[in-house]
């Protein structure tokens, strides 16, 4: 499969061969190989506009996600900082650059958004942009409904769904997500095509929402 799926990340094709098989743990459909597709097409959309070192970045893509750990786990503020230290392991066996290896180790940590690590180089605010997209927009709908099924929780609240009257949880219903996290994405953008790729899918995940509660 890595061979096929290498095609797409044009014109990383042999980068990406290689580091497919590395890129994934588990059976988080929110974050297998077609959410590191996506984020790759969104780097590089970015990076057409605002520069950068394309390899590194295409590595930091590939390997962002390296390391899995849930969403509901304690763990979870230290999977990228995770996944930086397996990416330089591997980009080391590699012959990579200690200089290159943490540019892509950088940018692999501060992609997180609960990481909290501000990105201090080009690619790694590319990174967490484009990562950023996947995560609101349509496609941020369907992967947060996905999660909230994997984590066992509801969809909304059915006595009160945009929670004017209780605390939000967005641990016990979906949509409550879209106000504690997703809506607040599109504020925190680094580059200026980034910005711009996100307002306009915050606009598409506030209909999401609008068509969600007119239909219930």
């Amino acid at each position: 499969m890595s061979a096929s799926i290498a095609a797409a990340f044009q014109p990383f094709e042999a980068l990406a061969e290689t580091l497919i098989p590395h890129a994934t743990e588990g059976d988080d459909g929110s974050h297998d190989i077609a959410h590191i597709l996506r984020v790759f097409k969104n780097a590089m959309r970015i990076h057409a506009k605002e520069g950068s070192d394309g390899r590194v970045l295409a590595a930091a893509v590939l390997l962002h996600d390296c390391v899995a750990v849930e969403k509901n786990s304690p763990l979870r503020s230290q999977a990228s900082r995770l996944a930086a230290e397996k990416a330089a392991g591997i980009l080391a066996g590699m012959g990579w650059s200690g200089e290159d290896i943490a540019s892509v180790a950088h940018a692999v940590a501060a992609h997180s958004f609960s990481a909290n690590i501000p990105p201090e180089t080009l690619e790694a605010k590319i990174l967490q942009d484009a990562d950023r997209l996947d995560a609101i927009g349509m496609v941020g709908a369907a992967r947060c409904f996905y999660i909230a099924g994997r984590m066992g929780s509801g969809l909304y609240d059915p006595a009160d769904p945009l929670g004017k009257e209780r605390p939000l949880d967005d641990k016990a219903f979906a949509i409550d997500h879209f106000e504690v996290k997703l809506f607040r994405l599109a504020e925190g953008f680094r580059t200026a095509a980034g910005r711009a790729l996100a307002a306009e899918r915050h606009a598409r995940l506030k209909q999401v929402l609008d068509l969600f509660i007119d239909e219930i």
